[in-house]
């Protein structure tokens, strides 16, 4: 499936919490990436369809330093192929003892119009990549080359990251809270859901900052805070 403009412009104004919930409540629930983190801020939110990448445990006759040669190298097609617009999802196994890429293969990705890469691994010059602006995801620095533990073995198939189910094409956002996976299938509705629940989050956040309890507002169980919120989104323009 591709991914409708307008439904990229939906999930950038969306936060990852927010589509967790709206996944679980239809029954998806191993959604998030687990233990990956920005390197930098994240303004607006990554957005973008999985295009994958899976690493093997190493064997060294097989992961010499000379494979980089080889231009059909699994590591390095990737960073070459991965489409404008999509996100780079590395299976590295949540081992972050070597590194799954560095700062040149990520400018690479960068330059490309990549919309972001994320890793259940690490990434060496870390340091660099922050100070790139490029949304960026891993679980913490790893200074060795990816060819010590990490053999790259394929290239957009189904993958396991962070705990996480990602097949090719499924939809990935990330912001300051993490990554989320959501099923290419359910893209559509799950932007436009996710918008109208961040619309009556805001006006709940706006409520109790003024100091209203929580109790028939959150969730919305009297009628009045959904007759109150209707007047608020009209005079706000939400």
């Amino acid at each position: 499936m591709t991914l409708k403009p307008q439904t990229r412009d939906k999930l950038r104004t969306v936060s990852t919490p927010t589509v967790a919930t709206a996944l679980f409540k239809r029954g998806f629930r191993n959604q998030a990436i687990q233990g990956v983190h920005p390197l930098s801020h994240v303004g607006p939110s990554m957005v973008g369809p999985a295009y994958t990448l899976r690493y093997m445990p190493a064997r060294e006759d097989l992961n010499r330093l000379e494979v980089f040669r080889d231009r059909g190298h699994p590591q390095r097609k990737a960073i070459e192929d991965c489409p404008p617009g999509a996100v780079l999802v590395m299976d590295s196994r949540k081992d972050a003892r070597a590194a799954s890429a560095g700062s040149i293969l990520v400018t690479r990705l960068m330059k490309r119009g990549v919309a972001g890469v994320v890793t259940d691994g690490g990434f060496r010059d870390s340091a660099d990549i922050a100070r790139l602006g490029f949304p960026a995801y891993h679980q913490r620095p790893s200074a060795p080359t990816n060819l010590t533990l990490h053999q790259a073995i394929d290239i957009n198939v189904p993958i396991g990251c962070g705990d996480a189910p990602v097949f090719p094409g499924d939809i990935i956002l990330g912001d300051n809270d993490g990554v989320i996976v959501i099923p290419a299938s359910l893209a559509d509705e799950i932007a436009e859901e996710a918008v109208e629940m961040t619309a009556y989050e805001d006006y709940v956040a706006e409520q109790v900052t003024s100091g209203q309890g929580i109790y028939g507002l959150y969730p919305p169980t009297n009628e009045q805070s959904l007759k109150d919120f209707a007047a608020w989104r009209k005079l706000n323009g939400r």
